[in-house]
């Protein structure tokens, strides 16, 4: 199963990655993510994707619960 389905979030500043990994291992365990290989320092927002839909709506319902 590849991922079909993406989200892009605004997150500002540096390790970006680093940051999404933290959180999404400290709170979102269940849902399989593809990170980029990297990201830039100036960009304001990050894209992941996802594998299904309901993955994603738990994504968004979680990370309005808890900020990065």
């Amino acid at each position: 199963m590849s991922f079909k389905y993406s989200f892009t979030f605004p997150i500002a500043g540096g390790n970006k990655l680093q940051r999404v990994k933290a959180w999404a291992k400290a709170h979102a365990p269940g849902i399989e993510m593809s990170l980029p290989p990297q990201t830039p320092v100036a960009a304001a927002s990050i894209t992941i994707r996802l594998k299904s839909v309901e993955d994603r709506q738990a994504l968004i319902h979680k990370l309005a619960q808890a900020p990065l």
